[in-house]
């Protein structure tokens, strides 16, 4: 029997029985669990969980192609998870290289239509994608279930985006300066979405060469009609951010040579315009992305520390990106920045997301003392995601950085993206929900925002954040995350409690199951039932490699009522 794969090869009910009766499969030290006595440690927005909706998705254009039809990889078997060395070698972990984009109609090329570049990004991982039905009824059902949330729209793509407010179905040519077209009838899709599902709007804006005076400065011509005609749409744009990932201005669009002092003075532009245009919106900045972490080596880019004191105080929360590695679409950036699914549980790999809230909330404290963080955008990988993002091994980082997250300040979370790349929490050609989907609608469905104490773990790991209990008066949601492949660990719970755990047969494996079931739409693209399974108070048995949110509604904890 396969080393990594022993406990999730345990058949369903097999499984379901030991975890409930408190029947050991290792021995493990109980971890205590006072749900009345957790302490609230902070508190997250109502729309904490959200996710981001790519602006070339709506406009369509060339965006990161899907891995090629070759044999299934996720049932290769799998190596035995060696310690000190996350990048251990994988069957799994074969590259499977993307394919050669196609051309495609539509005004939409960008800096993914040049050959390869510097920065490790080659032409040929690109393909035409023609823009996204947001007004797919399956698709509005399941954003909605994920509701209260904002949708982020923006990437590179609209750091050089012309808005074209004619009525016209098909995007004209790009003016000169300007690298995408988005009409006001793809817009108009954006914000009945948005309307339909409870997810205000989250954006940014053009700061290419179309948007700029003799002077080189950044004008708001553009940034002025697009706010008139959302308005005017009743569109709602909750906040924005200048533009996108501003420490790569080189490779984003911005003017040759564009630096640090520019961008304060374009930012002092941006924001005198917004304070007397929308003074509603709330603003964010600077947006970068991997300084804390994933790009500290890289001498190239700007620091965020010299955007922050260029642009001076004002800003209404701090934002930041953050990916733990590249795609395999972007080995050309070297090694060091890709990962393997043989890491995907791995405590360095699963607390990696720590390290850059940790150096972007120092900036917030020197910069912008007070203010709150916000992740405007995260995945599994850059580059559209690794293959196995859209399996259940990828599951335990997207809800431990939920979790970890609310416990360090982090105020909204936006996930990268809702449909599109192997990263999307819904396949795009299927509209079927992916593991993360799932995780996705029981963290909403579970969890409250105020951020409780849920005390040390035991056993290493394993992972515990407790929130209150959402629309429960005095109750409480523990997770608990057992990241461990082989062995069982144990909780010690002091009352009746309601468990949801989520497992799979194979960790690669695109489908989930919930205390054993199946998770799946029905025939009419309905959800199921999110049921769950009623838990006696004394020894609960967390089975290897399975997620569990444990709800306590008689918890009586007084931060909660």
């Amino acid at each position: 029997m396969n080393h990594k794969q022993a406990a999730p090869k345990l058949a369903p009910a097999l499984m379901l029985s030991l975890m409930a009766s408190g029947a050991a499969l290792a021995q493990t030290a109980p971890t205590p669990i006072a749900p009345a006595a957790m302490q609230a440690i902070g508190s997250v927005d109502e729309r904490y969980q959200s996710y981001n909706v790519e602006m070339i998705e709506v406009m369509g254009g060339k965006w990161w192609a899907p891995y090629p039809d070759t044999p299934d990889t996720r049932d290769a078997p799998e190596t035995p998870n060696t310690p000190n060395a996350p990048n251990a070698p994988n069957a799994a972990d074969t590259p499977r290289q993307p394919t050669a984009p196609r051309a495609g109609a539509g005004a939409n090329a960008s800096a993914a239509d040049a050959p390869a570049t510097s920065n490790g990004i080659d032409s040929a991982g690109f393909l035409y994608r023609p823009p996204e039905d947001l007004a797919n009824p399956r698709l509005r059902k399941l954003a909605a279930a994920l509701s209260p949330a904002y949708v982020r729209l923006s990437d590179t793509w609209t750091n050089t985006m012309y808005f074209d407010d004619a009525d016209a179905d098909a995007a004209p040519p790009a003016p000169p300066g300007f690298g995408a077209v988005l009409t006001a009838h793809e817009w108009q899709g954006v914000i009945d979405f948005s309307n339909a599902i409870d997810a205000p709007i989250v954006t940014s804006f053009s700061i290419g060469a179309g948007v700029r005076d003799a002077a080189g400065s950044w004008t708001p011509a553009q940034a002025a009609k697009f706010l008139a005609f959302t308005r005017h749409a009743g569109g709602r744009i909750a906040a924005v951010e200048f533009f996108n990932e501003p420490n790569l201005a080189a490779i984003g669009g911005a003017p040759k040579g564009y630096d640090a002092a520019a961008y304060g003075r374009d930012f002092q532009l941006f924001r005198a315009f917004i304070t007397k245009a929308a003074p509603e919106i709330e603003i964010l900045g600077p947006g970068p992305v991997g300084e804390g972490r994933l790009l500290a080596k890289m001498p190239a880019g700007l620091k965020s520390a010299d955007l922050l004191v260029a642009s001076g105080p004002g800003l209404d929360a701090v934002s930041y990106h953050f990916y733990g590695a590249v795609s395999q679409r972007c080995t050309a950036m070297g090694a060091a920045f890709q990962t393997t699914s043989g890491a995907a549980l791995d405590s360095g790999w699963l607390s990696a997301t720590n390290a850059d809230a940790a150096f972007y909330g120092a900036l917030r404290d020197r910069y912008e003392p007070g203010k709150p963080l916000w992740l405007t955008e995260t995945a599994e990988s850059a580059c559209g995601g690794n293959p196995w993002a859209a399996d259940f091994i990828d599951s335990f980082r997207y809800l431990n950085q939920l979790g970890s997250l609310a416990t360090r300040g982090v105020k909204v979370v936006m996930h990268n993206t809702l449909t599109a790349g192997d990263y999307a929490l819904i396949d795009g050609a299927t509209l079927r929900p992916r593991p993360n989907y799932w995780a996705a609608l029981l963290w909403r469905r579970l969890m409250g925002t105020t951020v409780l104490d849920a005390g040390p773990a035991a056993a290493p790991n394993l992972y515990l954040y407790a929130h209150c209990q959402r629309h429960v008066p005095g109750g409480v949601v523990l997770l608990a995350i057992n990241a461990d492949r082989d062995a069982v660990r144990q909780l010690a719970l002091p009352m009746p409690a309601s468990r949801y755990t989520l497992s799979a047969d194979k960790l690669l494996a695109a489908d989930v199951q919930l205390n054993g079931r199946t998770l799946a739409l029905d025939a009419n693209g309905n959800l199921p039932a999110i049921d769950g399974a009623a838990i006696a108070a004394g020894m609960l048995s967390l089975a290897p490699a399975s997620i569990s949110f444990i709800a306590m509604p008689n918890a009586d904890n007084p931060s909660c009522r």
